[in-house]
């Protein structure tokens, strides 16, 4: 049963150990052949690494079989079918490669937000390299190389089998567009969190039990982190498919969360914070937590007044 170092967390440690991950928006059959023809052009040998015999393929129930918890995850982002290769060194620690189709260059994208610590690369799509892992999203890819043993030889094999699986990967994919909607002044751009399913949210901020916000497929959404002069505060943003579906999620999260919100939409909470929300069309923009009332407001301001 496979492991995976994808963050502090138990079922995210195991959630990004070994994976690369396909997106092809295609019927599952020909999202298999396709699958099965990036596996024939990755390559065997890296450096004195030699891929193993048997590759193995996952598809939505099997997966649960081989990521020993954390499977929830790609199945919150519509993982289709997963590829994984090891690759062998007599003496020297084991490197594994899986591929995840996820279904869209979004979702590839949403899952490598669930984890974006680590070194910046200059590889495939936003590369990420930390101690014994490195992942980056191309396409409809997200893609997770994994050592069981950090060495530098199996780092430098690391690095080289992302070269040569981000170089079979074309083109670029295409991030959310709901990410233009993010004010840009004091935006932590590593905190960024693309998602579409409470289960997701919660992870990253806990809100509540129930999915008082109504996310799902339907609600692209992205959560992000600011500092201005030493003052902090939590954005969220949900793209509803239209305004009386969005209206709707509105007045359930003030009835639930923000009972005592006054007219700008802002309330105190109980650990000495401010939450706030404001709804223009189908967008929606919920200030989780913030050191001050005046930059809950502002943030809200700014997400309206930017386009």
């Amino acid at each position: 049963m496979q492991t995976t170092p994808l963050s502090e967390a138990p079922f995210m440690r195991v959630l990004i150990l070994i994976t690369v991950f396909l997106a092809f928006p295609m019927t599952l059959t020909a999202r298999a052949d396709s699958l099965k023809q990036l596996q024939q052009n990755l390559p065997t040998r890296v450096l004195n690494w030699t891929a193993e015999p048997a590759d193995q393929f996952y598809d939505p129930a099997t997966i649960f079989s081989y990521i020993d918890g954390g499977a929830e995850v790609y199945k919150a982002y519509h993982m289709q079918q997963c590829f994984s290769r090891r690759y062998a060194n007599p003496g020297a620690p084991a490197i594994v490669l899986d591929i995840f189709d996820m279904g869209s260059s979004l979702n590839a994208f949403g899952v490598f937000t669930h984890d974006t610590d680590g070194e910046v690369l200059a590889l495939g799509q936003d590369a990420r390299l930390k101690p014994g892992w490195l992942s980056f999203w191309s396409d409809r890819f997200f893609v997770s190389i994994y050592t069981e043993e950090e060495t530098p030889a199996a780092a430098q094999a690391v690095r080289a089998l992302g070269q040569q699986v981000a170089g079979r990967i074309k083109p670029q994919g295409a991030k959310p567009r709901i990410l233009a909607r993010l004010p840009t002044e004091g935006l932590d751009s590593g905190s960024i969190r693309y998602l579409h399913h409470p289960v997701v949210l919660n992870y990253h901020y806990y809100l509540a039990d129930e999915n008082i916000l109504d996310i799902s497929h339907r609600t692209p959404a992205v959560l992000a982190r600011y500092q201005r002069d030493r003052k902090e505060a939590r954005l969220l943003l949900v793209d509803y498919p239209d305004p009386q579906s969005a209206e709707k999620a509105l007045a359930g999260f003030l009835k639930d969360y923000l009972p005592d919100a006054d007219s700008r939409g802002a309330a105190l909470l109980e650990n000495g914070r401010w939450a706030a929300a404001e709804l223009q069309g189908q967008l929606l923009a919920v200030v989780l937590e913030s050191d001050t009332r005046q930059l809950a407001v502002s943030l809200l301001a700014q997400v309206f007044n930017s386009k």
